[in-house]
């Protein structure tokens, strides 16, 4: 039968059965095209609509309700319900009132987000610190603009920023508000878009402001020594660490410790905690202790509360008799969320573009935005003066004859023919005449006259000054650091967030845990038992107790502080650490991974390693002939992760690992019976876990790659048979005398891993 001819690109063709009775069409799109047309529009809007911030330090959903709130006359105005807030927001923000709300919330002095917040705000609208204190409901609240509201809306009707219409085309609302001072680097900032995100920490008012005037006179000038740390509402202390500092100064991005503040009650015998990192909550806290409690690792605590009342926060922690508060607070800054880090990514918008920035880039595209905005701000008292002086010239010609004029109105038959003929009687546009025939008759004396002389004089003056500033950019500059020191004046803003700087010295640097460190031997079995037994145990009863049709698979001579990944069938690595395993005897069976471990149904375990201090690299060798090397420093993770995915490539099944701490010569065989042996200098080391490798043995078809092991643990005796000059290579038979009485496998019992 002639086979049928495929269906071509974009052209609907029916499919059989019929669905329902409808026949439905089927309309082919390259998945490119799909991308292009329907995801990419999304993607861009989320980025520059919704989820970065810009160069005023504001999403679009921040500038909308600010903005609302403004004409709302909230500023400096009675407070109002803030469910009356949301839904004139909504004539902008087309959301949703619960999306409008929530933005507000954390804009409120209430919920204390920010160390300078814009909603002056009465009601429960919920705490930073804690993650399930809800806020009240819009009915119930009330909010005004906060005084420094003052400065985000400073001559915004004065031409100083863009207006675009609104949704609906109903209104007008501004594209960036005026910011006085660097509004980017005060308030903390985080957003999650589509391929990128933000996290931009906040920094102390008055150091902010320091920063951007010293920048302003020299832009060289030393940042580090001016704008000194990150600054947050919750307080805590921060981790002085001046390389890490300077990193994110300089690129953007980097992370930074704050830990908690505390103190001990020694009447009480307990430790009160009243100040947490801006980055987690009282709830995580308690949480994590409470496991570790449970779990037996802080036997010192006997109770842990939250006192947090209308005074502020407030955790208690019941000391048991004897307890070092010093020791066990640096234990829990280790172990919990007491001390945690804050990932700086400083992703702005620029000109619509995402770019990630250091605080000088910052510093320099504010202080040329800002510029444009005093420019403009000056460009428009300038035109409206001129528009005023062009009047008053008018009004001067008029009044040197003033009976001239009038005897022009009186003789003027219609009224609209006065304008024309004021014109043509004294040389003057249309614009002046018009001024000039509304006067009053009373102001037709010699005072007036006078008077807008004066002022037309005064008015020169003025308009040369405003183009003065338009003409030199260091006057510009100097407005600028006047507004400046203006805020600092009216905003005094003490810092919260305490720098620690001799933190080595104090009690956090002790020890994370009180861990035995002694030398241990640890078995795996075929089947995923393991056995840690001390090296006394193991002088007494060398013999190795299995479970029936188990047996031995890997060992290792190890320390019980070291730390072990466990690889499974689904390309999953857990992590785990021999001290939480027990001691034990070669006689019992050990501790079950997959159950201790928690892994997935039907998961098994393929292969282990004891990573110590993570040097060196990991080699897996697949049934597809193919190698990767990977940097054991790539299962290294900062986070305590229990549990990595993506461990392996899943491209082919793993035939053989092996921990490779320096370059030997490896010995693989296949089960068509050949042996090749090549150097793995020859395969170039990866940091991506999931690397396919590269081709190392040349299989036929129906053969697979089965062992791997290095040379010096094989009974090939003719090495040189076997060896391989180039990769890949098909390697050759392995002869009789060269196998040896057993097999090459890295899949049975040997040596370490």
């Amino acid at each position: 039968m002639p086979k049928k001819k495929a269906p071509e690109k974009g052209v609907k063709r029916d499919l059989d059965p019929n669905v329902m009775g409808l026949r439905a069409e089927v309309l082919e799109q390259p998945i490119t095209q799909t991308l292009e047309i329907n995801y990419m529009p999304y993607a861009m809007s989320v980025i520059i609509s919704r989820a970065i911030p810009e160069i005023d330090g504001f999403k679009p959903s921040h500038r909308k309700l600010l903005y609302t709130m403004y004409t709302m006359k909230l500023l400096g105005g009675a407070r109002t319900k803030s469910a009356n807030i949301v839904g004139q927001t909504m004539k902008l923000n087309p959301h949703g009132d619960a999306a409008i709300y929530d933005t507000m919330v954390r804009l409120s002095r209430g919920y204390g987000a920010l160390l300078h917040p814009f909603v002056d705000s009465k009601g429960n609208f919920g705490k930073v610190y804690s993650r399930d204190m809800a806020w009240a409901a819009s009915r119930y609240t009330e909010a005004r603009l906060d005084p420094i509201c003052a400065e985000l809306f400073r001559d915004i009707d004065q031409d100083t920023v863009d207006f675009v219409p609104n949704y609906d085309g109903s209104l007008m609302e501004p594209t960036l508000l005026p910011t006085t001072f660097p509004n980017v680097l005060v308030s903390a900032n985080q957003g999650i878009a589509v391929g990128m995100a933000s996290n931009l920490c906040g920094f102390n008012l008055q150091e902010v402001c320091q920063a951007a005037i010293a920048y302003l006179k020299d832009p060289e000038c030393d940042l580090m020594s001016i704008l000194k740390a990150p600054d947050f509402p919750t307080g805590g202390q921060l981790l002085y660490d001046g390389r890490a500092l300077e990193e994110i100064y300089r690129t953007g991005r980097g992370s930074f410790q704050v830990r908690a503040k505390w103190r001990y009650v020694k009447e009480d015998n307990v430790i009160e905690i009243y100040e947490i990192p801006y980055t987690t909550t009282v709830e995580a806290i308690m949480d994590k202790v409470t496991e570790l409690v449970k779990a037996g690792r802080l036997k010192e605590i006997s109770d842990m509360r939250d006192e947090t009342d209308l005074s502020g926060l407030k955790l208690t922690i019941d000391l048991k008799r004897g307890t070092d508060p010093e020791k066990l607070m640096a234990r829990l800054f280790r172990a919990t969320p007491l001390q945690d880090s804050f990932p700086c990514n400083f992703n702005i918008l620029i000109a619509g573009m995402p770019r990630v920035m250091g605080v000088r880039e910052i510093l320099e595209e504010w202080t040329a935005w800002r510029s444009e905005g005093v420019r403009r701000r000056t460009w428009f008292i300038q035109k409206k003066k001129k528009d005023k002086l062009h009047l008053l010239k008018g009004l001067k010609k008029i009044l040197l004859d003033i009976d001239r004029a009038i005897r022009i109105i009186r003789d003027t038959e219609q009224d609209a023919e006065v304008i024309p003929n004021l014109m043509i009687g004294f040389g003057i546009d249309q614009i002046q005449a018009e001024y000039v025939a509304d006067i009053r008759l009373r102001n037709i004396n010699k005072e007036y006259i006078l008077k807008r002389v004066e002022e037309t004089e005064e008015l020169e003056k003025e308009i040369a000054d405003l183009q003065d500033i338009l003409d030199h950019p260091q006057r510009v500059k100097d407005i600028i650091a006047g507004e400046l020191r203006d805020v600092m004046k009216k905003y005094p803003a003490p810092r919260r967030t305490e720098i620690l700087y001799e933190y080595q010295t104090a009690a956090g640097a002790e020890p994370e845990e009180e861990t035995p460190d002694y030398p241990v031997h640890v078995f795996l079995s075929k089947e995923g038992y393991l056995k840690k037994i001390t090296p006394a145990s193991l002088r007494m009863s060398g013999e190795q107790k299995y479970k029936e049709g188990d047996r031995a698979f890997l060992r290792w001579d190890a320390n019980n502080r070291d730390e072990l990944l466990v690889f499974t069938d689904r390309q999953q690595c857990y992590k785990t650490r021999l001290s939480d395993f027990d001691d034990t005897k070669a006689s019992a069976l050990g501790d079950y991974l997959p159950t201790r471990l928690a892994m997935e149904s039907g998961e098994n375990v393929v292969w282990a390693c004891v990573t110590g201090d993570y040097s060196g690299h990991l080699l897996f060798f697949f049934e597809n002939g193919k190698a990767a090397r990977v940097e054991l420093s790539a299962y290294q993770t900062q986070t305590r992760r229990k549990k990595l995915t993506g461990a392996y490539s899943d491209k082919s099944p793993l035939a053989a690992a092996y921990h490779l701490k320096e370059d030997v010569e490896m010995a693989v065989t296949s089960t068509e019976g050949r042996c090749l042996i090549f150097h793995t200098a020859l395969l170039a080391p990866k940091s991506t876990r999931s690397t396919q490798g590269v081709n190392v043995m040349t299989l036929k078809p129906k053969y697979r790659l089965e062992t791997a092991r290095p040379l010096t643990e094989t009974a090939i005796q003719d090495s040189a048979r076997y060896r391989a000059r180039s990769l890949p290579a098909a390697g050759a038979l392995l002869r009789e005398k060269d196998r040896g009485e057993t097999q090459l496998s890295l899949l049975e019992e040997g040596p370490e891993g």
